[in-house]
């Protein structure tokens, strides 16, 4: 029979069982967190042991997915930061001080947040007043510190895992008017930089199931993809498009085309439908490459997506084609904004060519970019199964793609101090000449 602890040994007794029973409980907590999705989290800490805490949430298996970054200097050092970057899906902060010193902080970083971006404080005020002040002010979360690693984890499983919550991604189709043009190209290193760019978890599905390129493009040879996607939809969810998608980068993440033509595929009106609805729910850019065909599943593809942007080359029989996709996308997307529209190969030697703004012009649209005509740029890249950006990052055509990725993000332009233009200084130039 097991002897019972003296006297003398009982306060290191009851320790070990108080810190057994928080070990329990801390499993316990953990078990009810479900996987965080692949979102991008900054977090701006005070004390130590917030620091800590957050550096242990990063090694955390539920977090595997997303990329948190630490930091310190609390509201402050984030209002410094986002005046000249985009925001992160989340932002934490961690505060000290009174109410009204705290609002006042949170009102100026609201100034650079962009739509969509939650926002988590942590503060050492126990206060229900200030707790609901910071809710209608749109604040996410108030936590109290200190703060465990599973309450931090928690807190942000319950803004991105709530079922009646919106899709946290973006849909984003890239279409060619006409075969040739450059679509995939396009938007292949549209994706590219957006998940270099912002930092945020970008994953492109090819839809060209027999001949899609972009496992050539991103130099990939995956063993599955979307064909086993949509194959399998009883068996598609999170976890196995997870283990399907191939990795290109710390960012980007590929759902490859079989890009063979041992079978045929005939795809009904909604077959991408899942898929797409899967994708979105973990990760929060999801770049569409869609085939130059029409049919009830591209049509219905191009009804449902967040954002189009429309590939096409300046001659007449893109035009004719581009005008025909913009008035159906008129009809199929009402209260939708316009398609983006890129020209491709513009200024091919000796080849006549309608001229970008007016091909834009008969559409009612505007140029996001002209890209030049530039074979062996183009082509090194596609050899090497490389990026525009890889190739040459200080090209102006990567400048370009870094545009696109821009526009087509969501995110609101960063705030920068206008700089003086030479216009400007020619001006000042005269004035003191004159």
């Amino acid at each position: 029979m097991k002897a019972e602890p003296e006297l003398k040994d009982m306060p290191g007794y009851l320790e070990a069982m108080s810190d057994s029973a928080e070990h329990h409980a801390a499993a316990d907590e953990a078990m009810h967190i479900s996987s965080i999705p692949r979102i991008t989290v900054h977090c701006f800490c005070l004390s130590d042991s917030t620091m800590q805490v957050a550096e242990a949430a990063i090694e955390d298996r539920r977090m595997a997915k997303a990329h948190l970054k630490v930091d310190t200097g609390g509201i402050p050092a984030a209002i410094e930061t986002f005046a000249q970057a985009p925001t992160p899906n989340l932002i934490i902060v961690e505060t000290s001080g009174q109410k009204e010193e705290l609002i006042s902080s949170l009102d100026r970083l609201a100034e650079y947040c962009d739509a969509g971006t939650k926002v988590i404080v942590i503060g050492d005020v126990n206060d229900v007043t200030l707790y609901r002040d910071l809710i209608s002010r749109g604040v996410s979360e108030y936590l109290i510190a200190p703060i465990t690693v599973f309450q931090l984890i928690g807190s942000i499983g319950n803004l991105y895992n709530d079922p009646e919550s919106e899709p946290l991604g973006r849909t984003i189709a890239f279409f060619g008017v006409k075969g040739g043009c450059g679509a995939s190209t396009v938007a292949h290193n549209g994706a590219w930089a957006l998940a270099r760019n912002f930092q945020s978890e970008v994953a492109l599905a090819d839809l060209d199931l027999p001949f899609g390129t972009a496992g050539l493009d991103y130099n990939q040879d995956p063993l599955q993809g979307v064909f086993e996607a949509v194959s399998s939809p009883e068996r598609l969810d999170e976890t196995y498009l997870d283990r399907i998608l191939s990795r290109c980068n710390d960012h980007l993440s590929l759902l490859a085309a079989p890009a063979t033509l041992e079978r045929t595929y005939d795809h009904s009106e909604k077959t991408f439908e899942q898929l797409l609805e899967t994708m979105q729910a973990s990760t929060p850019h999801v770049v569409l490459d869609v085939p130059h065909a029409w049919n009830a599943w591209v049509k219905h593809t191009l009804e449902t997506v967040d954002e189009v942007v429309l590939v096409a080359e300046p001659d007449l029989a893109n035009l004719r084609n581009a005008k025909n996709t913009v008035d159906i996308l008129k009809q199929l997307r009402p209260n939708d904004r316009k398609p983006h529209l890129i020209m491709n190969k513009v200024n091919v030697p000796k080849r006549p060519e309608i001229k970008p703004e007016e091909f834009a012009g008969a559409l009612g649209l505007q140029v996001q970019a002209s890209i030049p005509f530039e074979p062996q740029l183009f082509g090194t890249a596609a050899n090497n199964g490389q990026m525009i950006g890889e190739v040459d990052g200080k090209h102006a055509i990567a400048t370009m793609f870094e545009d696109l990725a821009q526009s087509i993000s969501g995110k609101a332009q960063p705030s920068k101090a206008a700089r003086p233009g030479l216009g400007a200084l020619l001006s000042k130039l005269k004035l003191k000449t004159g």
